[in-house]
């Protein structure tokens, strides 16, 4: 508990001050004006009707009070995260509204709801970590400052006070290597493009995507200024990223004695230099980055580094390991005598082989408890701190990973996310358990698991699930209603208790055409009873004259409908499958006409929302561009990563693929028509299908495919309600009599 105590005065336990923020580190205490901004950028109608103070911490623990004083809802906290959380726990709580991704309810009126006395809440947490380095490129390739204004205000009102924060680090790279008289030639193949950053920042790729145009680095990096301003004048202390040996192809020609290692991310993409952490040069250039990182960002002192992320080390030998984790901490510290490593602990599940006990006792052990965080990343579904002894004594965070490529389906484990958080912080076993957190590789889907679990930030307690539900639904949709509350529970015994599969099942329309029932990207199996979720959307149809004009309502019927239906393109998909077999040509023509009908009529449904078009992922990347060329770049890398991610002979393709309206019917339909075609002309041929030689002549047009301009609307079209309820008048009887053939995993 001293090292735990330590940490937390170092960090966050600075003296109390009021003045102007800088750029160098967090605002200690409470910053009035930041508060205030963040509430009538929420509220601009109602904003003068709350007041911020301040109250001290509370033996060094974030708090935040909450009560009436006239026709005035007082707010006070400690800094601007816990007054920004009072402001979200009234509006949730007292007020019943939502502020949420996919759909807000705002519904207020004047004189506004008082809370009963004084509300008062203490965070047990010391950090609640945000952020994946895979959520910068499958959510966020392409925000711009107004996307990231209104993200920062919702991380601060979910109490997030320790986010990642890696925008504009190209230019930070490009800086240090030509210090070291790399020229820009010499490093037009290691950028990689906007929608790959993840990846080349975790030593992964080089180039692909690339090149990196110059005004793409000097616009982020004034982006970057503006997100970590504003999340340190709230109070955030953001993680920036450490030097972690990834460096430029032309290095081994500058530096022919350096001490490099070459490794392929799983035999993914060609191979990439490492800089060695036993060469000289590696604590130089981890100072060299850190320096020139603080001229242009400042520094909180916490910084990310994962060496080893999905490359397996080039010894297993633990003195090896010592000391290249000793190297790698003290390229931070030469440059920041106050740093604290935060490693993501994903490397220990994703190579479990190669990192048994010994292994990563010797990793963590050579750093100080003091000096490194260690974000057990999967915490719901992977608990790696059990497996480890709670990382042998490290502090570490326990996170909400859920979600994988940004991919939309309906799922998660509530009944986990309620109640594990605060079971494990009172677990003898768990050591040195300091926070939480979410690490999603993609967000803007699934906003009821993201609510709960920042429930936990304020709260020792598990969360009661069953009130909880019925109040989300109420703040959600506005008002009570019977039939809503009802949907949710066939939902939490369905979609919300999938405790099978890694991330949800997807659609076998996203899929390169196929009769298998799953195949590379794409899973099928359900881990729950699809007659569940079609009775959710009954319920949901059913409540829609009451609720239909809620957003959330909305969303939640679309993504519902939605997901009913991507589901049922199982049985239709297998049904062609069978008519295929039994040579049955009229069935097979039935079944095929009724899946391409279902992909017709999930596009409609989608253009619905905001929330499901193509165009709004497309177009706010092509609007990056200061030219054509680099607008066409722009929507390559957009239309790439949601589709083959690498080129025509990709592994990874639909790793990040969307149920999405114009990719729908731009992408998968067309792949969809030509199948079925082909199929359907060596049948009346009676000659075998050569599905292999099928797939060789798609990827062709898929690759096409990315690199074509058509365009997609960014603007939704049609009623989200009466779009639904046309699709269940439709289809209700169908998936009534077919959905049991849609097998699930258990």
């Amino acid at each position: 508990m001293r090292l735990i105590r330590t940490i937390y005065i170092l960090l966050f336990c600075l003296p109390l001050s009021t003045k102007a923020i800088s750029i160098d580190s967090a605002q200690v205490g409470l910053n009035k004006s930041a508060a205030k901004g963040l509430i009538k950028r929420m509220l601009p109608e109602f904003y003068s009707h709350f007041e911020v103070e301040e109250t001290p911490a509370e033996a060094g623990k974030d708090v935040f009070e909450i009560f009436a004083k006239g026709d005035k809802i007082v707010l006070k906290g400690n800094n601007g995260v816990s007054v920004a959380s009072a402001f979200n726990y009234y509006l949730k709580h007292i007020a019943h509204c939502q502020i949420s991704w996919n759909g807000s309810n705002k519904k207020l009126s004047l004189p506004l709801p008082k809370p009963a006395g004084t509300i008062r809440k203490l965070s047990p947490h010391n950090y609640r970590y945000y952020l994946n380095y895979c959520t910068f490129n499958y959510s966020m390739s392409w925000w711009d400052w107004n996307r990231w204004q209104w993200e920062i205000d919702w991380m601060a009102m979910n109490g997030i006070n320790t986010p990642l924060a890696l925008t504009g680090q190209n230019i930070i790279h490009s800086r240090v290597y030509k210090s070291l008289g790399f020229s820009s030639k010499d490093l037009e193949g290691f950028f990689s493009g906007p929608a790959y950053f993840s990846w080349f920042w975790m030593g992964n790729l080089d180039g692909w995507g690339g090149p990196l145009p110059q005004s793409w680095m000097l616009s982020h990096e004034k982006l970057q200024k503006k997100i970590l301003t504003r999340e340190r004048e709230l109070g955030m202390k953001p993680i920036l990223p450490a030097f972690t040996g990834h460096v430029p192809p032309a290095f081994k020609t500058r530096f022919p004695n350096a001490k490099l290692n070459k490794t392929s991310w799983n035999n993914k993409f060609p191979e990439v230099y490492l800089l060695n952490a036993e060469d000289p040069m590696f604590t130089k250039i981890g100072s060299m980055f850190i320096n020139e990182q603080k001229k242009a960002y400042g520094t909180d002192h916490l910084y990310s580094s994962d060496t080893f992320n999905e490359n397996k080390p080039p010894s297993n030998d633990t003195v090896f390991l010592a000391d290249i984790s000793k190297k790698v901490y003290a390229s931070m510290a030469s440059a920041d005598p106050m740093a604290v490593w935060i490693m993501q602990g994903w490397l220990f599940h994703f190579s479990a082989s190669f990192w048994q006990e010994p292994q990563m006792k010797a990793l963590l052990n050579a750093i100080p408890n003091d000096k490194m965080i260690i974000l057990d990343l999967w915490s719901e579904r992977h608990p790696l701190w059990k497996k480890t002894y709670a990382y042998y004594g490290k502090p570490w965070i326990w996170n909400m990973l859920s979600n994988f490529g940004g991919n939309i389906s309906m799922q998660g484990i509530l009944k986990t996310v309620a109640e594990e958080p605060a079971r494990v912080r009172s677990d003898p076993q768990s050591g040195k358990m300091v926070g939480i957190g979410l690490t999603p590789e993609g967000i803007e889907q699934n906003p009821v698991m993201y609510e709960l679990m920042m429930e936990n930030a304020w709260d020792e307690r598990p969360i009661q699930l069953d009130s909880w539900l019925k109040g989300y639904a109420q703040r959600r949709y506005g008002q009570q209603n019977n039939n809503a509350e009802q949907a949710w529970e066939y939902l939490r015994k369905s979609a919300y208790s999938d405790t099978v599969t890694n991330g949800g099942p997807e659609s076998i329309i996203c899929a390169r055409p196929t009769f298998a029932r799953s195949t590379r990207g794409v899973t099928t199996r359900f881990p729950y009873d699809n007659q569940d979720l079609v009775q959710a959307w009954k319920l949901l149809i059913q409540a829609a004259p009451e609720l239909g004009t809620a957003e959330g309502f909305q969303y939640d019927l679309v993504d519902v409908s939605r997901q009913v239906l991507a589901n049922y393109a199982s049985y239709l998909q297998q049904e062609t499958a069978k008519a295929y077999q039994e040579n049955n040509l009229i069935a097979f023509r039935k079944n095929s006409a009724e899946f391409i009908q279902l992909i017709d009529d999930m596009d409609a449904l989608l253009n619905t929302r905001k929330d499901f078009l193509l165009g709004q992922w497309l177009n706010t990347a092509k609007a990056w561009g200061t030219n054509q060329e680099e607008k066409n770049l722009y929507e390559r890398n957009a239309r790439n990563l949601i589709t083959l991610w690498g080129d025509e002979n990709s592994t990874l393709r639909e790793y990040a693929c969307k149920q999405w309206s114009g990719l729908l019917s731009g992408f998968y339909k067309p792949r969809w028509e030509s199948f079925f075609k082909t199929v359907e002309d060596c049948m009346i041929k009676k000659v075998k299908f050569n599905e292999k030689l099928f797939d060789e002549t798609m990827k062709k047009w898929e690759w096409k495919w990315v690199n074509q301009h058509e365009h997609y609307s960014d603007r939704p079209s049609g009623d989200p309600v009466s779009r639904s309820r046309h699709l269940f008048e439709k289809y209700y009887a169908q998936f009534e009599r077919n959905m049991p053939n849609v097998k699930s995993v258990r």
